[in-house]
């Protein structure tokens, strides 16, 4: 079996056999999501989470593997490689054991040492390792000669070479990395060139915005006189103090007890009480503070960080997990509505499948430009009969309690209309007699949607190929719409760093916040399903086996074509082959398919299978999914196959259960407290009604109207001990939380959820 997947088997307590199939699968290019759902008798079950960290370690061991030929060339070049050195690196899989392995051997820039050795003080600094020679001095009288020009000068290159042979050693670095890992205490403070935030009331009142560098400094305040034992700092602290550090404002240092590190270390080089070992003694200690301390310390703050990226991340990750798997609205004809103070209130109404029918702007009491395009109000409600508008999407941005409160208070009752039709046909004087009825206008929701990354949307090239004749504020109120109707869908066009969820995401390392995001939304997309004839190319992007290129021709193909048929249609698409159709086809769903299966989650591949399940009850495959009584009759054993086992027979019994159904659940209305619109209205003891809107380490970032979110701490999330706050709230859950807190100068909101 190969070494990856007795290693990585190791690692994470898996079967060996699994682990190699799901390797060899991956090599074979299939996606993870298609691993997970459709060869579960290949690698014995493993979930999606699994098959990541497999496909993750795998990875960094080849990456192992490409380092280990890289150090094994140059050492050769070296004429230094012996067999024995050999075995050890290939034996190496740890990355760390392996650079201390090499790092004797790695070129490095010119140091003491070196040119000590130059000048041949090597034999010397042999002789005073070994600590036999009762005068040193003596001894490098010898080597007086050439560049080295006094006795002194001679113990001295000798030291430097002892040092670094110290310092290269690996049972040295190995100790100071167990007090390092113990002990080691991470110490920020203000720089001393900094101007702090603490000024008086007038200086504050004369800074405009926050923005002057003693307001920037202030921010990281609790972090002037910090120190904290490295190993309980928390991840979003130690990136707080890494970005104060950046921007220039903190002084940061890693550190043990020196003097420990320092006796340690002479435990192992300091044999007996001469003159060489008090010459070695002064060695051991040059050697830690100028070599071995600064590169135990930069490995730890790398190492530190590389925990605290992968724990942000993963928050990141969950929280775009949870809202790109938010409850969509679904196919309701929408309003969506992106208000504004200045500018007015931009208005689109979009039909069931999300395509704009109409925008304008309206003008409402609050409006400050002025403007009058008519009465507000009536344009409202003349759209939303012509349009026939079953849901309201209003934008969380500037103006939104306002646009919210005068919509509810706009919103038409079937009832009102009527009464104003017959007293308009009575007295014939009104257009309203010829209003088309909304027989569901006094059943219209109203919803308020987050703007995040709205604007990154309307600016982008995916918007302007979709609207190129419209401008930015129209693109964002569809987008508003869209994201009601199916957040999944209008979510996957935005950068996820806009989306507004996770924490410190600029500060962790973005190459992997990329792939883990992408990896997130590719998971979200393929365990939901994609209507094929709707889907738009970004969208497809994401399904399992197809990228930009296929997810274009496939648009391409249905503009040309028309809606497609039948999954096997896809075969058709200009560069579709083989094997991007058997990873992608499951995925797809044709709702009002001739077949049935073509809108559900059962592989094509597995076609043949119901239909014999359905030819031995005596039905045809739609009867069989309508008949529950005939599915319970089943006997799965007899369809078993040296390929296809129980886990497949039993996804597709399931999948037959609730063919088509959106995992997602159905979206809720939700109302902030009327009386509370900003913050200035806020007092402690108040309890409101809120939405999740991001989850940290640290806690929960709650909406509760006023434009400015709340923290509600990790420790006021419940009643009892909360490790992890996802274990507590989901994001855009709705919460009722109690303000205990409100800090007007900092725009500050304190929130808890206890009891």
């Amino acid at each position: 079996m190969d070494i990856f997947a007795k290693k990585i088997s190791e690692a994470l307590n898996l079967n060996a056999r699994s682990v190699d199939n799901t390797l060899q699968l991956l090599d074979e290019g299939c996606t993870i999501p298609f691993i997970s759902r459709y060869r579960k008798e290949r690698t014995g079950g493993l979930d999606e989470v699994q098959i990541a960290r497999i496909n993750e370690m795998g990875e960094r061991l080849k990456e192992t593997a490409k380092r280990k030929e890289t150090i094994i060339k140059t050492i050769t070049e070296q004429n230094k490689l012996t067999p024995e050195l050999e075995k050890r690196i290939n034996d190496c899989w740890d990355n760390t054991e392996l650079e201390d392995i090499y790092l004797p051997y790695k070129p490095k820039r010119r140091t003491r040492a070196q040119t000590a050795r130059e000048r041949g003080l090597e034999p010397l600094a042999m002789t005073i390792m070994m600590q036999r020679e009762p005068n040193p001095e003596q001894a490098a009288e010898r080597f007086v000669k050439g560049e080295v020009k006094t006795v002194k000068e001679a113990i001295n290159g000798a030291q430097d070479i002892i040092a670094e042979n110290i310092s290269e050693n690996e049972r040295s670095r190995q100790t100071l990395r167990s007090v390092f890992r113990r002990e080691a205490v991470i110490t920020s403070k203000l720089k001393a060139n900094r101007q702090t935030g603490r000024q008086g009331t007038e200086d504050k009142a004369a800074t405009v915005g926050g923005n002057s560098p003693a307001d920037k400094a202030e921010k990281y305040s609790d972090y002037f006189d910090f120190s904290e034992p490295l190993r309980r700092l928390p991840s979003h602290r130690l990136l707080a103090i890494r970005r104060g550090e950046a921007e220039g404002i903190l002084k940061v240092s890693i550190s043990p007890d020196d003097g420990e590190c320092v006796e340690r270390l002479k435990r192992f080089y300091v044999r007996g009480c001469n003159k060489c070992s008090e010459l070695v003694a002064e060695a051991v200690e040059d050697s830690y503070k100028r070599l071995l301390k600064p590169s135990i310390e930069t490995e730890f703050a790398t190492l530190s960080k590389e925990r605290a990226d992968d724990e942000a991340i993963k928050v990141f990750a969950d929280n775009l997990r949870q809202l790109l798997l938010a409850a969509p609205l679904g196919q309701k004809r929408t309003m969506g509505i992106d208000p504004g103070f200045r500018t007015g209130c931009k208005v689109v109404c979009l039909d069931a499948q999300g395509n704009l029918l109409h925008n304008e702007t309206i003008f409402p009491d609050f409006c400050l430009s002025g403007r009058q395009n008519g009465n507000a109000a009536e344009r409202i409600n003349d759209m939303i009969t012509k349009y026939r508008i079953e849901a309201v999407a209003i934008g969380n941005g500037t103006a939104s309690r306002e646009t919210e409160s005068f919509i509810r208070q706009t919103l038409p009752s079937t009832d009102e209309f009527l009464n104003d039709k017959q007293k308009a046909r009575k007295e014939q004087k009104s257009d309203k007699a010829n209003i088309l009825i909304n027989p569901s206008a006094k059943n219209i929701q109203l919803f308020v949607v987050s703007e995040d990354g709205a604007s990154v949307y309307s600016a982008s090239k995916t918007a302007r190929d979709e609207f190129p004749d419209k401008d930015v504020t129209v693109r964002g109120a569809v987008s508003i719409a869209r994201r009601l109707m199916d957040p999944l869908a209008e979510l996957v066009k935005i950068d996820p760093k806009s989306i507004g969820v996770g924490q410190y995401q600029h500060d962790v390392d973005q190459t992997k916040l990329k792939r883990s995001l992408d990896m997130t939304v590719e998971s979200c997309v393929n365990s939901v399903g994609v209507n094929l004839n709707t889907a738009s190319s970004h969208l497809l992007t994401y399904v399992s086996g197809l990228g930009p290129t296929l997810a274009q021709n496939i648009v391409n193909y249905r503009a040309t074509n028309g809606p497609f048929a039948s999954r096997s249609q896809l075969k058709k698409v200009p560069r579709l082959g083989p094997a991007a159709y058997e990873q992608c086809a499951g995925f797809l769903r044709i709702p009002g398919a001739a077949n049935p299966l073509d809108n559900t989650a059962v592989h094509p591949e597995s076609y043949k299978i119901v239909e014999r399940m359905a030819a031995d009850c005596g039905c045809t495959v739609a009867e069989l999914i309508s008949n529950k009584e005939k599915r319970n009759g089943i006997d799965l054993g007899r369809y078993a196959t040296p390929t296809v086992g129980m886990p497949t027979l039993t996804d597709i019994m399931a999948e037959l259960e609730k063919p088509g159904l959106d995992p997602r659940g159905q979206a809720e209305e939700f109302s902030f407290d009327d009386g509370v619109r900003t913050i200035d209205d806020l007092r402690p003891g108040m309890v409101l009604p809120g939405i999740v809107t991001n989850i940290t380490n640290f806690g929960a970032f709650v909406d509760i109207g006023v434009h400015q979110d709340g923290l509600v701490h990790i420790s006021q999330l419940a009643d009892r001990y909360v490790s992890d706050p996802l274990q507590v709230v989901s994001l855009r859950q709705h919460v009722s939380v109690t303000v205990i807190g409100v800090d007007r100068k900092r725009n500050r909101i304190s929130l808890s959820m206890k009891g």
